[in-house]
């Protein structure tokens, strides 16, 4: 593969994951515009296990975005920043959830929505460190 082609790649690549960065939030948004949604089963902490889920997986898929876009940062630094950007995505869906019937904001889903995201992001150093790179 040459310079060019490997160059062209990296391009897709970045773009492709960043694509579904933006697909995955665009579904949390559409998910939380549904008025009365809720998650069947009698747990009581179902709620904020779904939460952490939920963004946990927007965390990853925003590592690995990071990790293309900026390959020579310091790990911890883009966990940082995907983390903030993350919780950050958490709370204004939980201020959009505010506005729609039927649905309310929620300071502990919010919390769980960073917990998803930082843990996420200790899994993508650990991943990242086991693989020696991205």
């Amino acid at each position: 593969m040459t310079h060019g082609e490997r160059r062209m790649n990296d391009g897709r690549t970045l773009v492709a994951r960043w694509a579904a960065v933006a697909a995955y939030v665009a579904l949390i948004f559409v998910l939380s515009s549904q008025p009365s949604l809720s998650l069947p089963g009698t747990f009581e902490l179902r709620d904020k296990i779904a939460h952490v889920c939920e963004y946990g997986a927007l965390g990853l898929l925003v590592w690995r975005a990071a990790a293309v876009t900026w390959p020579t940062a310091p790990p911890l630094k883009r966990a940082v920043l995907a983390a903030i950007a993350v919780a950050a995505v958490g709370a204004a869906d939980e201020r959009f959830q505010a506005t729609v019937p039927g649905r309310f904001s929620d300071l502990y889903d919010w919390i769980a929505d960073a917990t998803g995201a930082v843990l996420a992001q200790g899994i993508g150093m650990a991943l990242e460190r086991r693989r020696g790179g991205v």
